[in-house]
């Protein structure tokens, strides 16, 4: 035994009384003391292992420790192997920005929407161009109607400092 689990108790941190019992094979033993059932699972050379410290009474398994613990690892391993990380991409406008590079920032955002990623479109404003945010939330506005089929509005157009953005997110089909 290397390390223990917090959580779970082995062989000689169990403190109550009575335990419930269950072999290996997943047999119940009956209720008894853990020195009893120590012994009993020292006897076939494994581990006792409280799996249930919240029923009454306790209930402990036994089995091989170690090998518990490399399952349990494996578990949480392809449990994570299975998650799809999103990421938020961003892409940036500004208020004037030309056509010819709108389309394309707008295929960008395509792209990355059928990837599964969210999208950060941000409209950058500088000096006098603050005084003109509705310039921004049009280019916001064209392009949430543009991607209707696609994108779905997750964050709608906010202002934050010299920043105006919206976040998509692909339409779930």
């Amino acid at each position: 035994m290397t390390s223990i689990d917090t959580k779970i108790r082995v062989n000689e941190r169990i403190r109550a009384r009575e335990i419930r019992v269950i072999d290996e094979e997943g047999g119940q033993l009956g209720i008894m003391t853990p020195a009893a059932a120590l012994a009993l699972a020292l006897e076939k050379g494994l581990d006792l292992v409280e799996v249930s410290p919240a029923s009454a009474p306790p209930v402990c398994r036994i089995l091989d420790y170690g090998k518990y613990l490399y399952q349990q690892n494996k578990k949480q391993h392809d449990a994570k192997k299975k998650q799809k990380q999103i990421q938020v991409k961003e892409v940036k406008f500004r208020p004037k920005t030309e056509e010819h590079d709108y389309q394309f920032k707008k295929k960008h955002i395509v792209r990355f929407l059928e990837d599964g990623d969210k999208v950060k479109a941000t409209i950058m404003f500088r000096g006098r161009e603050m005084a003109h945010p509705d310039y921004g939330r049009r280019i916001l506005e064209r392009l949430k109607v543009e991607l209707v089929e696609t994108a779905m509005v997750e964050a709608d157009a906010r202002m934050e400092g010299r920043f105006l953005f919206m976040i998509l997110a692909a339409k779930k089909s």
